[in-house]
């Protein structure tokens, strides 16, 4: 079984076909996804029934950094409140992102600590997008684990090698999506081959980032498959213990995904 770790399924390119999406996936033996929130205030409409609805899917709360300034005003207990849903097994994504700057660098400052206060406050995994900003990332990163720890994973890893240095001393986890299996990411693929096996996961970001040989259609948590098996050439290890690898990394740091998974009896291991 393998899991997709951060996917959108609330977004619009799923609203038609959402089942088969989920279905086809479930036949590729991707056992668990996490659709992952962007807006706090869009989580109890957009995000959280989907988690509800689906067996298979359980979801994160939070807000991505394009928009820190729409959500820098939720308090702290809204969002720890939200995460006490038994079927939220993340704190996210939330990060800062220097490359769009749709959102005021200090507005993600303070909504990314904030974030971090929640992943301390439940025990959630803290889901980490970030981009052209791998110094504030690491310096923020650094300062909060020294005031309490907490876990966390960089989701979709594209950033250097230094961050991913700072990001495994503190005891995160690395995810690698699609962007992976692209022609010109030697360097990441370099990268990756040198990120702990225990610390590995993958992902689809769907609907963004679909791999060869869908690259340029809807990405959906099916095609996960094709980064795991880019991600296991990678490390050389087989296919198989890439899988098994990356689903113990997964269900280890979303504890809580878990517990949600046994109780449908969706293999969880």
């Amino acid at each position: 079984m393998l899991v997709d770790s951060h996917c959108h399924l609330d977004f619009p390119e799923f609203e038609p076909q959402r089942d088969e999406v989920i279905a086809r996936a479930t036949e590729a033996g991707v056992g668990h996804m996490v659709t992952i929130s962007t807006r706090v205030r869009k989580f109890p409409s957009a995000v959280l029934p989907i988690a509800e609805r689906y067996p298979e899917v359980t979801c994160s709360v939070g807000t991505h950094p394009h928009y820190a300034s729409e959500e820098r005003g939720i308090p702290l207990p809204d969002i720890v409140a939200f995460a006490r849903h038994p079927r939220v097994v993340a704190i996210g994504e939330t990060g800062l992102d220097y490359f769009y700057d749709k959102s005021a660098r200090d507005d993600q400052h303070t909504v990314f600590r904030k974030h971090i206060a929640a992943a301390r406050q439940t025990g959630l995994p803290l889901v980490i997008h970030t981009r052209d900003a791998d110094e504030d990332t690491a310096a923020i990163l650094t300062d909060e684990m020294a005031r309490g720890p907490f876990k966390a994973l960089m989701h979709c890893y594209t950033s250097g090698r230094a961050l991913a240095k700072t990001a495994l001393e503190l005891g995160f986890s690395i995810s690698f999506s699609g962007i992976l299996t692209f022609p010109k990411s030697g360097e990441l693929r370099e990268l990756a081959a040198s990120v702990p096996l225990d610390r590995l996961l993958v992902e689809t970001d769907s609907p963004y980032l679909a791999p060869p040989p869908y690259r340029g259609k809807t990405n959906e948590p099916s095609f996960v498959r094709f980064t795991a098996r880019v991600l296991a050439e990678t490390k050389g290890v087989s296919e198989a213990d890439l899988e098994r690898a990356t689903t113990e990394n997964f269900f280890r740091l979303f504890a809580k995904a878990k517990v949600a998974a046994s109780q449908v009896g969706d293999g969880a291991p």
